[in-house]
């Protein structure tokens, strides 16, 4: 079996793995058609990525097909397409007891606690994955994606009409934007690259897209929203200067929301967060209704993840595309691989 395995920070190497076991109870056995690259897998081939170990099989994006199913298993059938919520949750801590299976105590996570997709087939729980009769394996691989923006959103309660700050429009942020347009938000973009601002351009509900570079973000912010600052604010960057820098973003009685993180501590003034009384909240992964809500607006034409996909490889020649996919000037939005 075909697998492709990040060796240490900046090496693949092609390997040659024996087939999964039968799928025992509960377990279904999936053959992976696509996985999608993500700021996850780059950090974790730049060394950045928090909670990694190597070696490991990266990919967390996966739009697969069901081969098999173990006893027990109701809902899904061989031949099923299927999306795959990557967050492999205790089922009994008080997170998982209260609701919050993204916040497992044991949590593990596909492709970077143990090994993911960037192989041919694996096996899974059945209860993670996400059925769809009519998405294409492309369509099912970003609705992880999705469901990161989806959760965010949810967190901050975006109300009808409100401004929307989102900082860092790369797949994350884009979802992220996605989310908080379908809630009614009047969004604005800020992203230091070009080909990403002119992309957010011709998005539903963005007002605003706007360059970091070209003078006080306040000034630009206050003229984007019609005379306020945004009273809701996204940092998906997982850069500590922006994530701080964001701290001074957000209108008083606002919320800001980190979607992404990185290996740090973040530090910000307290008098100035305390005088606008600002409410800060984490947003981790996605919960199991984030999935099947997406899948739902995907098949309705509500969202469409088709003119993300920038980039193409297969899965003998990620070693040699990935190294040229994370510089800065390769303009990857999102790279997708067919195994």
């Amino acid at each position: 079996m075909k697998t492709i395995v990040l060796e240490s920070p900046g090496r693949f190497r092609p390997a040659e793995a024996p087939p999964p076991m039968a799928p025992s109870a509960g377990e279904a056995l999936v053959r992976v058609h696509r996985v999608g690259v993500c700021g996850t897998d780059i950090h974790a081939f730049g060394g950045r990525q928090p909670f990694f170990t190597y070696p490991r099989v990266l990919g967390h994006e996966l739009g697969v097909e069901v081969v098999a199913v173990g006893p027990g298993v109701a809902g899904i059938q061989v031949g099923d397409r299927c999306s795959v919520e990557p967050y492999l949750n205790c089922q009994v801590c008080i997170a998982c007891r209260r609701g919050k299976p993204n916040c497992c105590t044991e949590l593990k996570v596909l492709g970077v606690h143990v090994d993911g997709g960037m192989r041919e087939q694996m096996l899974v729980p059945a209860r993670k994955l996400h059925r769809s009769f009519r998405l294409s394996y492309d369509e099912l691989a970003l609705v992880e994606t999705l469901a990161i923006g989806c959760h965010a959103v949810a967190r901050a309660r975006i109300e009808a009409g409100e401004a929307v700050l989102v900082v860092g429009a790369g797949p994350i942020g884009l979802s992220v934007i996605q989310f908080a347009a379908e809630a009614g938000g009047r969004v604005i973009v800020l992203d230091t690259n070009t080909r990403r601002r002119e992309f957010c351009r011709q998005l539903a509900g963005v007002v605003g897209v706007l360059d970091p570079g070209q003078g006080p973000v306040p000034d630009a912010l206050r003229a984007a929203a019609g005379g306020d600052l945004p009273t809701a604010v996204f940092d998906a960057t997982g850069n500590p200067q922006s994530m701080m820098e964001a701290f001074g973003f957000p209108a008083a009685g606002g919320r800001m929301v980190f979607v992404g993180l990185f290996q740090g501590d973040v530090t910000f003034n307290d008098p100035n967060f305390h005088r606008r009384e600002l409410t800060l909240l984490a947003s981790r992964n996605a919960l199991p209704g984030d999935f099947t809500r997406i899948i739902g607006l995907v098949e309705e034409g509500r969202i469409d993840t088709k003119p993300w996909i920038t980039h193409r490889a297969v899965l003998d020649e990620v070693a040699g595309r990935f190294p040229v996919w994370v510089q800065p000037g390769s303009q990857v939005l999102k790279a997708m691989i067919e195994v």
